[in-house]
């Protein structure tokens, strides 16, 4: 894997609505060695897949303004909805920052898939978003689509415990279509799911691939952050340093990312 040397001074924000966003974290930081990273986990307001457009852009804006004050020279918006909601309001509210969003990985699953029959796992705010159903039109008459909203699996795994009785029970059952569909490709359009993927996995069958787009959102912020890289700005976070907030519960979260990263956290609450 390319990364950026690891003197890269550039400090990259990154949110989500709570810990899903932790896995494009996790890509970020195999991508970015020595980038500083700040990252949001606005759990207080999670999920945003259950939220109104109005909402989720305000949210949106509150944490744009938090990590741009930390020294935030690119962001990226590691959640789904979010992106589809807000992400053209905060590039023309910033036109000078570098704004990342992630998306479900549709096109790669068309050029993947065999068969040409792909399932979506996703919040209903993001099927049901202007943005997706636009990104579905432009593959729509490539394959046969089958779209699966998911609602409170993003929720149950934000509680910490990706092998809940409760996660696994909706896993079970949001996969049971896709299979039965005869699908050979799904994408896992939140990334919040990074983190149940064995047993998704499981409920498909091994004869199913799975699309997650972290790592090709790092590859894309690695390119920008090269683009911008100047010295950092006078901030809470050094070089190499991972620093993470949240509106939720600090302890939680500090314990999620000792259980789910490989790599030192600060944790703090979101003043």
């Amino acid at each position: 894997m390319n990364t950026v040397p690891s003197a890269s001074p550039v400090a990259v924000g990154v949110f989500d609505s709570g810990v899903g966003g932790l896995s494009v974290l996790r890509a970020l930081r195999r991508r970015l060695p020595g980038a500083a990273l700040v990252y949001v986990a606005d759990s207080r307001y999670a999920p945003y897949g259950e939220r109104d457009d109005a909402y989720v852009i305000e949210r949106s804006r509150v944490i744009c303004d938090f990590l741009l004050q930390q020294g935030a020279q690119v962001l990226v918006m590691a959640c789904n909805t979010a992106t589809a909601a807000a992400a053209a309001w905060l590039r023309q509210a910033h036109p000078d920052v570098p704004i990342v969003g992630v998306e479900p990985g549709v096109k790669p699953a068309v050029l993947r898939s065999a068969r040409r029959r792909i399932g979506v796992l996703a919040t209903s705010g993001t099927l049901a978003s202007a943005k997706f159903q636009a990104l579905l039109e432009t593959v729509r008459h490539q394959a046969e689509i089958h779209l699966q909203p998911c609602p409170g699996l993003a929720h149950a795994i934000e509680q910490g415990d990706p092998q809940a009785p409760e996660v696994m029970g909706l896993v079970q059952r949001y996969c049971a279509p896709l299979r039965d569909a005869g699908v050979d490709t799904v994408v896992l359009g939140c990334t919040h799911y990074p983190f149940v993927v064995d047993a998704i996995r499981q409920a498909l069958g091994p004869e199913v691939s799975l699309i997650d787009t972290a790592d090709a959102v790092a590859r894309h912020t690695a390119t920008q952050v090269l683009n911008k890289a100047s010295a950092l700005q006078p901030g809470v976070v050094s070089a190499g340093a991972v620093a993470a907030y949240t509106s939720g519960d600090a302890a939680r979260l500090e314990a999620i990312t000792a259980r789910w990263l490989d790599f030192p956290v600060r944790v703090a609450p979101l003043p």
